[in-house]
């Protein structure tokens, strides 16, 4: 059985798959907003059928999730950047990107910043996709449930890979993603209560609680998603016949 490894005195962790088993890990604490980094590199050369995920989740039947999922790939051929937002058990709000980078070369870094007002996922600082809290369109976000952090890897060949054309090569296993310089500015959930409150002032410890992207970023967002998104949910009209969803279709004020 392979599992996870904390290496290099607590400074490296690293992940492995083969065909008994995966692994993964998840946070002690519970959170309720927070801004998240870790560095990746993931599975190197064929990875196809295998997904290393790094996700906020909270628990039950109606839970929010907050995503990032790398789709493996066949040597040669760019790993997928799946995301995802749930609310309430509600997904189907996927956006697939190519990078700019191969990420099993060496470590990157990917972060998620869920705040009051919106969630942001960034590639090694360079924002991809937004998610604004639209709540007062009708649109659910989630904002009621402290979630934790999880990552893993595991085997998906049913889907993974070219929408599971490409089976897992387990002569190749044990597949392995590394971790380090995890940090997360978040507050805490415990026994009902928040360790900060949202709706006070910014200091510079929490100015992630009311940050937002500035025209710059806002630029470097649309750029990034002009040349490596590959799927967007608000643009697949096939797949909504009735009308996309609301988010796709309400302006941001």
């Amino acid at each position: 059985m392979v599992s996870a490894k904390i290496l290099n005195n607590g400074e490296l962790l690293t992940l492995s798959l083969d065909k008994a088993s995966g692994s993964g890990f998840q946070s002690k604490n519970e959170y309720l907003y927070s801004k998240i980094d870790a560095q990746l590199k993931l599975v190197p050369g064929n990875s196809a059928g295998t997904v290393t995920a790094y996700y906020l989740k909270s628990p039950g039947s109606t839970w929010d999730e907050i995503d990032f999922e790398f789709l493996g790939n066949l040597s040669g051929d760019p790993y997928i950047l799946h995301t995802n937002v749930f609310t309430q058990g509600k997904g189907d709000r996927e956006q697939q990107f190519h990078l700019w980078f191969d990420p099993t070369a060496d470590f990157h870094t990917y972060s998620i910043l869920w705040n009051p007002h919106r969630i942001i996922f960034y590639v090694d600082g360079t924002p991809i996709r937004e998610f604004n809290n639209l709540e007062s369109k009708g649109v659910l976000f989630p904002k009621k449930q402290p979630m934790r952090i999880y990552s893993s890897l595991w085997n998906a060949d049913d889907w993974a890979t070219r929408c599971g054309l490409i089976k897992t090569d387990w002569s190749l296993a044990p597949f392995t993603a590394s971790y380090r310089n995890y940090n997360a500015n978040a507050c805490v959930w415990s026994s009902g209560s928040s360790s900060c409150n949202p709706n006070s002032g910014s200091s510079n410890s929490s100015s992630w609680l009311s940050e937002e992207l500035d025209a710059t970023s806002q630029e470097r967002l649309e750029l990034v998603q002009k040349n490596y998104m590959i799927y967007d949910y608000c643009k697949d009209t096939k797949r909504f016949p009735q009308g996309l969803p609301k988010e796709c279709t309400v302006n941001v004020s």
